[in-house]
């Protein structure tokens, strides 16, 4: 995956829309715009453009059934997205707990000049 492909999923995935429909995806196994629309607070047209952009980065994939198009997650994909999260997540704890260790030290350094 290229950087320009991680922002995609990630700003992919920084939807609550989109993360509910994939939470429903999960749990039933797939799904068309018209079952998801049902169950979200959005039209059917906005399901279907919220479906294009997981397509788009690869979070999930379409087949027709009938007049319509049913979508399955990748878990491989996601599984990937999960991980880089995971990643940065433990990144961003190594930074704050390096801030936190100066800033203990600052404050120690201002309580001994006191």
């Amino acid at each position: 995956m290229t950087a320009a492909v991680d922002d995609d999923l990630w700003s992919a995935v920084g939807d609550p829309t989109r993360r509910r429909m994939l939470d429903l995806l999960l749990a039933d196994g797939g799904g068309t715009a018209t079952s998801l629309s049902e169950r979200l607070p959005v039209t059917r047209q906005a399901v279907a453009k919220h479906l294009g952009v997981l397509d788009r980065v690869g979070l999930v994939h379409a087949a027709p059934a009938g007049r319509e198009r049913r979508y399955r997650v990748d878990e491989e994909q996601l599984a990937r997205a999960v991980a880089q999260l995971s990643s940065v997540g433990a990144a961003w704890d190594a930074r704050l707990r390096r801030i936190k260790l100066i800033a203990e030290a600052v404050q120690r350094e201002r309580a001994d000049q006191a």
